[in-house]
């Protein structure tokens, strides 16, 4: 062992002096950019040279590729010439946004003195790194989507994680209740959909990361060291960050899992950023049971954020409720649509307040225009707080700021708590305002190095300096005419250039009459350039001037950038109450476009819906006029829907719609219905279409049975249970029995609403033998040899798919549609003989076939269904399935 060790120090020790030879034969700039590259080897390097971010060697390789810009080359000195490419440093964010999206983390080393005043090489330094999770650019960012950073950590105690949205400061954590599976934190995971995930060394091997890998296929996974998740060390930056004696107030005492991650995320941001993070929000500490779980399944069959198809937010429920008029309203409107409340009480806060908006057109029409005036100010500090921010961007956050007292005003009639709440903690924040009024001018330049950004009587030295350049070239403006005069040369000219400074410019056919104390500068080819003693002393005046001006400009609105920092929790206050209007708002004006009313939300079991109808179908759908439909599930007779009907005639819908209002109604906004009480549910599970993963070697079955043990593992009596057919990627048979023996799991041990939607009319008979189940159906008709679908759903068990007829709507060729009507028919004959041409007896695909009942009789008094379990019951099935199979 100590000789391998030996052997292994002695390698790396040449691979030292073979690294240090190679950069000594460098330029001493390249030399500058290898040592900074060292301190990011995993990072593409933004090395700034004047008005360009170059990059170098492999870097430059990979960025040209995925950046479409030429790979060049550069003198190397004595290592020959090297890769190069480069990018515009005013045109950077946008370089560096498709570098981001590739999934590449960059770095920035910026020149940190003037190159006019740097004596040999200028100094250049990291100022900060930008990662998928520590973006705050805007042009890097969707404005109404969250963009958290996750740190995670898996230990013997639980599994804690924590979420940091740099860009506007919110900070989370949690612990997750035990037992925990893989399951549970990947739908935790893909809840919040972090952009990156950081996770200690330690946690790399655990069987659990490949999974979550594949789960979140969006998320950069980034293992960091361990060191990093040091748990008294966390527990010490989270106080000193929030200068605290204790994390009591944050809840976090009892949480030492969630403390070492938050902590970890505050370390990485802190890294990033090279320095201090002073905007986050204090930690909230929340639970999954605080919220209706929806997991990730769910959220993308009831397409809550973006289509199935083409994952656009139009088409999703999102893309009905989104009126907001600001960015903040829209990141919030999507937290209460994946979060939506449990508790009854809060909910009718937020149906308070909706109603009353829905009654109070003015104070609608009255406060929109008022949100539509303010600019993201959670991403404006949160840039201010980093130092980012420009002229414009500050002028920007003082303009939202002046708006707050209109708001105030348009919100003064508000009778509901929540209204009244949040109005009444409006902070007016006047003297921010006043600040930046005072000291921004209307229209200040994009970038801080310009100038021009203070207004006069701001700062009485930088008036002072502005006044000593002003009259300068006011001075050098009324040269021309004086030397005009003087010299009698009509086509002399003063002017300016950064090489030369400024000069006087005098024809060659003039020249003669040049004054003597004109001293040449330069000859061009029509006309020679001069200079006097005045005209230099009085440059060196005005160029020592606007230089002085420029930098004490730049320094003051550094300075007023860390005053309004001091503000930023109150900002941020009144960020998060601007956001509740805006959704709470949003949800009145759909509300009262869409004509949905207020729901009755209580702690019951029932759900009664009256006429309800889909959001998303009713607005975008081919249906003309949609049809309503009534749902009626009780703990008495009613909690298991066994939905049977042909495919085309609503049956999706009208599963899905129910979720949708039950969701809706939990979020706090208005329903698609004419009326609807809602018992409140604990967890939406949904069973819908078919899919596959190839890659990890998961049939379509596969992945239906996975969704099915998530959900008789994780459903409740409080639950709500969507399934839109089952087993139908197996044989006939063995889809019944497992059909069969979910549906009396659910019914005799879960006891969760259900909706069973199912083309196995066999498990009509369900209704028979269970209490609670009921039979419903969505109507059709047949006219004409046609399928008329009636879009109604009524009691009853349907006995028909009419899948030729909807197989015609498709427009399958009719020697297919006649040729599959005498198949069916000889089969529903129990023949094959259209098949091979002779009359060949077949079993009926039921469990109820006659000549078996005496034995499936004996079997069922063998044995207690109700005590099985669902491995039990399958087996169970599957052994009857055999005893039918027999031929008569």
């Amino acid at each position: 062992m100590q000789e391998r060790k030996a052997l292994a120090n002695q390698d790396v020790e040449r691979e030292n002096q073979v690294l240090e030879s190679l950069v000594s034969d460098l330029t001493p700039m390249l030399r500058q950019y290898f040592r900074a590259k060292e301190t990011c080897p995993d990072s593409i390097l933004f090395f700034r040279m004047g008005d360009f971010y170059e990059m170098f060697f492999e870097d430059a390789g990979v960025a040209s590729k995925i950046l479409e810009i030429a790979l060049t080359s550069r003198d190397g000195g004595r290592a020959g010439r090297v890769p190069m490419c480069g990018v515009p440093h005013h045109a950077a964010q946008g370089y560096i946004a498709k570098l981001i999206k590739a999934g590449k983390t960059v770095t920035i080393c910026d020149q940190v003195e003037d190159p006019r005043q740097a004596k040999g090489l200028v100094k250049r330094e990291i100022v900060r790194t930008i990662t998928p999770g520590t973006v705050i650019d805007p042009a890097l960012l969707d404005e109404k989507e969250s963009n958290y950073l996750a740190a995670l950590s898996i230990v013997n105690e639980g599994i804690g994680i924590a979420f940091v949205d740099l860009s506007t400061g919110e900070f989370l954590a949690t612990e997750l209740d035990s037992p925990v599976t893989v399951a549970s934190l990947k739908e935790e995971l893909t809840r919040m959909a972090p952009a990156e995930c950081i996770y200690p060394a330690a946690a790399a091997e655990h069987e659990w990361m490949a999974a979550l890998h594949v789960a979140l296929p969006g998320t950069a996974f980034k293992t960091v060291e361990s060191t990093l998740f040091d748990r008294q060390g966390s527990r010490q930056m989270l106080l000193d960050q929030y200068k605290v004696h204790s994390l009591k107030g944050f809840g976090l005492e009892s949480l030492p899992v969630a403390t070492e991650c938050a902590g970890a995320a505050l370390a990485y941001l802190m890294e990033t950023q090279k320095g201090e993070v002073i905007h986050l929000k204090p930690i909230r500490v929340y639970h999954p049971g605080e919220y209706l779980v929806v997991d990730s399944a769910t959220q993308r069959s009831l397409e809550l954020l973006a289509t199935i198809a083409e994952g656009k937010r139009s088409g999703s429920l999102l893309g009905v409720l989104d009126l907001t008029a600001t960015s903040m309203g829209g990141r919030l409107l999507k937290r209460w649509i994946t979060r939506p409340l449990v508790n009854v009480a809060e909910i009718k806060k937020r149906h308070d307040a909706v109603e009353e908006l829905v009654s109070a057109p003015r104070t609608r029409q009255t406060v929109r225009p008022v949100l539509a005036g303010i600019f993201d100010l959670e991403r404006l500090i949160g840039r201010l707080s980093c130092g980012t921010a420009t002229p414009r961007e500050v002028k920007a956050l003082g303009d939202s700021l002046s708006k707050i007292p209109e708001l105030r005003s348009a919100l003064a009639d508000g009778s509901s708590d929540l209204l009244r709440e949040l109005r009444d903690s409006l902070d007016d924040l006047n003297d921010v305002t006043e600040l930046i009024s005072r000291a921004v001018v209307d229209y200040p330049p994009m970038a801080v190095t310009e100038g021009g950004i203070l207004r006069d009587g701001y700062n009485e030295r930088l008036d002072e300096l502005k006044g000593l350049v002003r009259n300068g070239k006011g001075w050098i403006a009324s040269l021309q005419q004086d030397e005009i005069k003087r010299t009698g040369i009509t086509s002399l000219k003063v002017g300016y250039n950064k090489v030369f400074g400024y000069y006087i410019e005098v024809t060659k056919p003039n020249v003669h009459l040049v004054p003597p104390d004109y001293q040449r500068k330069q000859t061009l080819v029509n006309a020679e350039r001069y200079v006097t003693p005045a005209l230099k002393e009085r440059e060196e005046e005005i160029v020592n001037a606007d230089e002085r001006m420029m930098e004490l400009e730049y320094a003051l609105f550094q300075e007023l950038r860390r005053e309004i920092c001091t503000h930023s929790s109150r900002i941020q206050r009144d960020a998060e109450i601007i956001a509740q209007v805006d959704v709470l708002l949003s949800l009145a004006d759909v509300a009262v476009a869409n004509r949905y009313s207020r729901p009755e939300v209580t702690d019951e079991y029932d759900i009664v819906i009256e006429d309800g109808r889909h959001p998303v179908v009713e607005k975008v759908g081919v249906v003309r006029e949609f049809v309503p439909n009534d749902t009626v599930m009780d703990a008495e007779n009613a909690s298991l829907l066994i939905i049977t009907g042909p495919n085309m005639a609503g049956k999706s819908t009208y599963l899905r719609q129910v979720a949708l209002i039950v969701l809706m109604a939990q979020m706090g906004s208005f329903v698609p219905a004419k009326r609807a009480r809602i018992g409140v549910v604990d967890r939406i599970f949904t069973r819908i279409g078919a899919s596959d993963n190839l890659v990890r070697g998961e049939s379509t079955f596969m992945i239906e049975m996975n969704e099915t043990a998530s959900i008789l593992n994780g459903a409740t009596h409080r639950s709500l249970i969507v399934i839109d057919e089952m087993g139908r990627g197996t044989s006939t048979f063995d889809g019944i029995s497992i059909a069969w023996a979910v549906a009396e799991y659910v019914h005799n041990r879960v006891g969760a609403k259900t909706l069973f939607a199912t083309h196995y009319h066999e498990l009509t008979e369900l209704a028979k033998e269970l209490k609670r189940a009921k039979n419903m159906n969505v109507a059709v008709r047949e006219w004409g040899g046609r399928v008329i679908f009636l879009y109604r759903v009524v009691d009853g068990g349907a006995d028909h798919s009419y899948g030729v007829q909807v197989a015609r709507l498709a427009g399958l060729p009719q020697q297919v549609l006649d040729r599959a009507r005498s198949i069916l028919e000889s089969l529903e004959r129990g023949t094959f003989a259209p098949v091979v041409g002779r009359s060949v007896p077949i079993q009926q695909l039921s469990l109820f076939q006659q000549p078996h009942e005496s034995a499936v009789e004996s079997e069922l008094e063998k044995v207690d269904m109700d005590k099985m379990s669902p491995r039990e019951a399958l087996d169970f099935l599957y052994h009857l399935k055999v005893q039918l199979r027999r031929p008569k």
